[in-house]
């Protein structure tokens, strides 16, 4: 996996080299980008055709971009969908004499006390949501530092933080926040964001070290970036 910088957008392209006498470019409905190249090209003439391409390839992403499902908005009423680690559960809501939050049968079954139940039910979940991603982030986290131990570095302080705009973030004072949003993705996308963050204590900038390393720990990244993206998007 390879990547060209056009503007303030990153293009990761996958690039596979043959007997071929021209080099092409595919651009596929997933958004990810295939490079085809004689086996004479060299990488540097690769990526200034890709550079040169990368107007049109960004085009035809948001071309398929407009196919891909979005996540509605939510009314948080009985029969919706939610997430939690990359699985939908169906939301049923009841009166009740408390407020509580259970996750049982592939249904959230929330029960509430007071008037407005779809704000007592936003509520809980979010509340929900937090306090498992607090436990879930922590056990991923130990098991990802594990990943770095050759660096000798301190195991950085998490963070369960929400951000407008990102999965993740790393401070130069070792400290690591994660969006507690992406409890609802695969366990793999977490592991995908803290090991991202976890190199940046290594390589701090998005240069080819850091995604040599990020590569080394984390060989499939790509799939669940994606994946993360599409899912919560």
């Amino acid at each position: 996996m390879h990547s060209i910088n056009y503007g303030t957008k990153e293009l990761f392209f996958e690039l596979k080299q043959s007997e071929r006498k021209s080099l092409a470019i595919e651009v596929y409905p997933d958004n990810s980008i295939k490079v085809l190249a004689p086996l004479k090209s060299t990488l540097p003439e690769i990526k200034k055709v890709v550079l040169k391409k990368s107007r049109w390839i960004i085009k035809q992403q948001n071309y398929f971009e407009q196919f891909l499902p979005k996540t509605p908005e939510r009314e948080y009423v009985s029969g919706e969908t939610h997430y939690y680690l990359g699985k939908g559960y169906l939301l049923k809501i009841r009166p009740g004499t408390e407020n509580k939050v259970k996750l049982k049968g592939g249904c959230f079954n929330i029960e509430y006390c007071g008037e407005n139940p779809q704000q007592i039910t936003k509520n809980l979940l979010a509340k929900w949501y937090y306090q498992h991603a607090e436990k879930k982030f922590f056990y991923v986290a130990e098991g990802v530092f594990q990943k770095f131990k050759e660096f000798e570095i301190e195991q950085p302080i998490l963070e369960i933080r929400r951000m407008s705009k990102r999965w993740g973030s790393c401070h130069k004072s070792g400290k690591i926040s994660v969006n507690p949003e992406i409890i609802k993705a695969p366990t793999k996308c977490i592991e995908y964001v803290i090991i991202h963050e976890m190199c940046h204590l290594v390589q701090f900038n998005h240069n080819k070290e850091f995604y040599n390393l990020l590569s080394q720990k984390m060989p499939n990244w790509e799939k669940w970036k994606n994946r993360l993206e599409k899912n919560l998007s």
